[in-house]
């Protein structure tokens, strides 16, 4: 019995976003993996806004299971949840950008 139709089992998330904190200025990286490449709707949001690939903003993605943020040259306002969505699958966590205390 040959089985036609081959529904493709769906992309789950293999290892998700994790907690980052960083200094002011310095960059932070976020990586979320899937399990499979083919998601289609990938987007990066911080604090509810979306983001794009720019200078400070840098979007990559690798054999399109692999994708990465980072935030290059951050600020204290840069604080706040980061989003990666692909699909219907949702990964968050938390950046907190830490000032640097000139009475050290």
């Amino acid at each position: 019995l040959l089985l036609l139709c081959h529904t493709e089992e769906a992309a789950v998330i293999v290892s998700g976003l994790r907690n980052t904190d960083v200094f002011v200025g310095e960059s932070a990286t976020f990586t979320c993996e899937l399990s499979h490449p083919g998601v289609k709707n990938v987007q990066w949001w911080l604090d509810g806004t979306p983001l794009h690939n720019n200078l400070v903003t840098e979007i990559s993605e690798q054999d399109g299971r692999i994708h990465t943020l980072t935030l290059n040259d951050v600020a204290c306002h840069d604080s706040g949840t980061v989003t990666f969505r692909a699909g219907s699958l949702i990964s968050t966590a938390k950046l907190l950008v830490k000032g640097i205390s000139l009475l050290a």
